[in-house]
């Protein structure tokens, strides 16, 4: 608030002064302004700015009234202050209020400065001020401008960016960043990036480094702030075992619980805490476990190396895994070889215990076969228990080979062997047996089997039965039929496997290959459909080859000619007019009709109209034996009788190439047909005559027709049908069952209530009812629950009535309704129908069913129209009762 009302003062006594000067009398007082002086940003106070005096006048030797005052600043600023120096000599100075910046204050001022001398003159000048940009040192920004910054790196972490500089320039220049030291594993890009050098390892780096971060700008001037990284322990150290030893030995049958071996381990991320390391065993071994606190490996069950797969590998390996987690951390794994020591007790054994060798038919005498030693073998390993030799050399053929000695166990050929020998002719294989025997006692031994097989030798080249092969081939032949057979055979023992093929020729055009050989028989088939009009005769090469030599023939096949082409006509489509008094004879419209075909000769045409010529008006002329024929109105039109009805006429033309064939041969041979489809548009009563030809318009056009081979058609049309009823009777049946549900069949008499319905009209209906005579004894008697009256029942027969309330229990008689499922009794109103009768129970039913009176199965049931009369009484059989319903 002080502050306030000074700088008020201060406005209101500089507002007099200037009013004062524009009023008073004005002299140039000042030297050395106006002027224009510069001063740096960020000078602190009293940096002087411009220096200027004041002349004083002789009447004015008293001095100065009023010294320089900046009157007036352009734009407002207190930062500058005059300063007398003495003499009349005064400086501008900074008054570092506030300090000057070049960034964000205005870069000039305008100072309005006065003075008064002792005689009241004044004089105002303006001062400018220049602020002059100064560079300034970089600053750092976000966490690195306020504290030192730690990071922390995760060992074993890849070298990345783990830290990002941010500083700023004053001026906007271009920063540029650098570290210090430099032998720290860290590199700092000009960008302020700061990047890992390596993979740090906790165990054997350093665990934390300092780095000197430096940002320089353009002009040289720079920041420096310090970062602290911190290189923090993880779990990423195996553990290694200590023990050094690897191999074991322990003899057979050693009893469970035998200590093998004591494994230890330590950890290396444990260095400064007690490792808690897990100890098991990876491979599949049933003999040894571990203890998995200790490390102890001991025996679990018996040992036996003489059998199997101690027996072949005397050696186990063991993979021991150490992990410092339970549940799966850092592991490393080490095999120790465990190995069993076995005692004198098995025979020399060979494995394979059975050879199969192969030699050349032409092997010569001599020649080495087999080194029965390289496979055989005694387990034991004290001498002599492993020692053995071969002997008793014996077998079909073993005449033919022979062992050098009985400790090397080498068999050599004695004599060749040629298959083709009549003396050696099919003797394939030799089978030999040879005794394995230790030397020591008790003289184990065992026996190989050997098996030689001759291999014959491909001697001869394959010969074909013929050295060329005709076939003489339908043109209408499927494609895929057996045309011939080539056969070639050689003279090797046993006969060799002849494949053949084709080896040239045999294609077309359209085909690369239209014949296909059967490369294990020499059947010959037709791949593509055979046309005598394009090619009547083709040839080939096939090969047969017994896999190392070939042998060639050459093959013909014959095509032969078959009538496989229908005729073609041209127009197939023909549409014109007539008048309706065309005379008979006359050539319609000049039409002709001109077919081909390639297989027939043009005097084997046969024309017929086979569908639309209405009482034969047309016929065509030729019709047999020429390839032109003419459209011939064969008799006139006649529509005022009647006869003729039809105006348009669509002719359905039939051109058969059978014309020089007999009736016998038209019945065996292939016969083709062309058809043309013609309209024929008869115009009635012309108004003028026609004077010339009528014209006529030639339209070609194709047509879509149903062919018989199109058997799809019909078999879609029924099976659409079969749908379609199998449907209607699905909802038919769906039908049924909801009346049947909706409108229930009426109730069997005994089932319903004993009173009428008076809210329901009973249609008229009249029923024929046969009386029984019936000793009913009624020995029940209940409440009927619709009309709450009581009615006696006869509980073996089912027969109830109304309970006269006067009357005991006595016999009475029981009536059977025999039409419409219906039961009536006779009641205390003379017979007439009081109601519905409760139905009986089940047992009641059942029982009713089971006692039918023999009187009642041998008179047959009968019905007769309905007629109006008083009921029957009861006692009279036959008789007929007519009941209103």
């Amino acid at each position: 608030m002080k502050d306030r009302v000074i700088k008020t003062m201060k406005s209101t006594v500089l507002l007099f002064i200037l009013l004062g000067v524009v009023s008073g009398r004005r002299i140039q007082l000042f030297r050395g302004l106006p002027a224009t002086g510069t001063v740096e940003e960020n000078s602190p106070a009293g940096v002087s700015v411009h220096t200027f005096n004041v002349t004083l006048t002789p009447l004015s030797s008293e001095g100065v009234a009023i010294h320089p005052t900046i009157l007036i600043s352009n734009p407002l600023t207190e930062a500058f202050d005059i300063e007398s120096t003495g003499d009349l000599v005064y400086r501008v100075v900074t008054s570092g209020n506030p300090v000057l910046d070049y960034e964000t204050m205005p870069k000039r001022f305008d100072l309005q400065i006065f003075v008064e001398d002792t005689t009241g003159r004044t004089d105002l000048s303006t001062l400018t001020i220049q602020v002059v940009d100064k560079n300034e040192p970089p600053v750092f920004r976000g966490n690195m401008a306020i504290q030192t910054v730690t990071i922390y790196i995760l060992e074993g972490t890849r070298p990345e960016c783990i830290y990002q500089v941010y500083a700023a320039d004053p001026e906007n220049g271009g920063l540029k960043y650098s570290s210090l030291p430099a032998s720290v594993p860290f590199l700092v890009l000009e960008n302020g990036s700061i990047y890992s050098k390596k993979v740090f390892d906790y165990e054997k780096d350093p665990h934390w480094y300092f780095l000197n971060i430096t940002v320089t700008d353009p002009e040289g001037l720079n920041s420096t702030k310090t970062v602290n990284i911190n290189i923090i322990n993880i779990d990423d150290e195996r553990p290694y075992f200590t023990t050094k030893q690897r191999n074991y030995r322990i003899p057979e049958e050693q009893s469970p619980g035998t200590v093998v071996a004591n494994i230890t381990a330590k950890d290396p991320d444990d260095e400064d805490s007690p490792s808690r390391l897990f100890y098991s065993i990876q491979s599949s071994v049933p003999y040894f476990s571990i203890n998995p606190s200790t490390g102890l490996l001991q025996v679990t069950r018996r040992i036996d190396r003489d059998v199997p797969p101690l027996k072949l590998h005397p050696n186990i390996s063991v993979i021991v895994r150490v992990e410092d987690s339970p549940s799966g951390g850092h592991a490393s794994e080490m095999e120790i070889i465990i190995t069993i020591e076995d005692i004198n007790d098995n025979p020399p054994e060979c494995f394979p215990s059975t050879f199969r060798k192969e030699i050349n038919e032409n092997t010569t005498a001599g020649t080495f076969l087999l080194d029965l030693r390289n496979y055989c073998k005694d387990i034991d390993v004290v001498v002599p228990n492993n020692l053995f030799n071969f002997t008793g050399l014996s077998g079909f053929g073993s005449n033919n080979f022979a062992l050098e000695s009985t400790g090397s166990g080498r068999l050599v050929m004695t004599g060749s062997i040629d298959l083709e020998n009549p003396a050696n002719l099919g003797v394939e294989v030799y089978s030999l047996t040879v005794r394995v025997r230790d030397i020591a006692s008790p003289h184990y031994s065992n026996i190989i089997y050997i098996y030689i097989r001759i291999k014959p030798v491909n001697d001869f080249f394959p010969v074909f039965d013929s050295l060329s092969y005709e076939f003489n081939v339908r043109e209408t032949t499927k494609v895929g039929s057996r045309i011939g057979e080539v056969h070639a055979s050689d003279a090797d023992w046993p006969p060799s496997v002849i494949t053949y093929s084709i080896v040239a020729g045999g294609g077309t055009r359209d085909y690369t290959n239209i014949f296909w050989i059967s490369p294990t028989n020499g059947d010959v088939k037709i791949l593509a459909r055979l046309d005598y009009e394009t090619t009547q005769k083709h040839l080939f090469t096939v090969q047969a080859s017994d896999q190392e030599k070939t042998a060639t023939a050459s093959v013909t096949v014959n095509v032969l000619d078959v009538n496989d082409e229908e005729p073609v006509c041209s127009p197939n489509f023909y549409a014109s007019q007539i008048p309706v008094s065309l005379s008979a004879g006359t050539n319609i419209n000049g039409f002709r009709i001109q077919c081909q075909d390639r297989d027939s000769d043009p005097r084997s045409f046969r024309y017929f109209i086979k569908e639309g010529n209405v009482n034969n008006h047309f016929t065509f002329s030729p019709s047999a034996g020429s390839n032109t024929s003419r459209l011939i109105l064969a008799s006139r039109f006649d529509y005022d009788s009647g006869l003729d009805k039809s105006w348009i006429y669509r002719l359905r033309v039939y051109i058969t190439d059978d014309n020089l064939l007999s009736a016998r041969d038209k019945a065996t041979h292939l016969v083709k047909t062309g058809t043309v489809s013609l309209s024929i548009r008869v115009i009635p009563n012309p108004t003028t005559a026609i004077t010339t030809t009528p014209g006529f318009t030639l339209v070609t056009r194709k047509e879509n027709l149903y062919s018989d081979s199109a058997w799809y058609v019909p078999f879609i049309i029924t099976l659409g049908g079969l749908l379609l009823l199998g449907l209607l009777g699905y909802l038919g049946l769906l039908l049924a069952t909801w009346l049947r549900t909706r409108c229930p069949p009426a109730h069997k008499a005994d089932g319903a209530p004993l009173i009428n319905d008076p809210g329901k009209k009973k249609p008229k209906k009249e029923v024929v009812l046969k009386m029984t005579r019936l000793n009913t004894v009624f020995d029940g008697e209940a409440r009927d629950p619709v009309t709450g009256k009581i009615y006696e029942f006869n509980t073996w027969s089912g027969a109830r009535r109304w309970k006269k309330s006067s009357e005991p229990l006595q016999p009475t008689l029981a009536m059977q309704v025999t039409t419409g499922a219906k039961q009536w009794w006779p009641s205390d109103s003379g017979g007439q129908d009081t109601g519905r009768a409760e139905a009986p129970s089940k047992k009641e039913t059942s029982e009713k069913r089971k006692e039918p009176t023999t009187e009642t199965k041998k008179e047959p049931t009968t019905a007769a129209k309905p007629s109006a009369g008083p009921s029957q009484k009861p006692g009279q059989d036959g008789v007929k009762v007519q009941k209103q319903k």
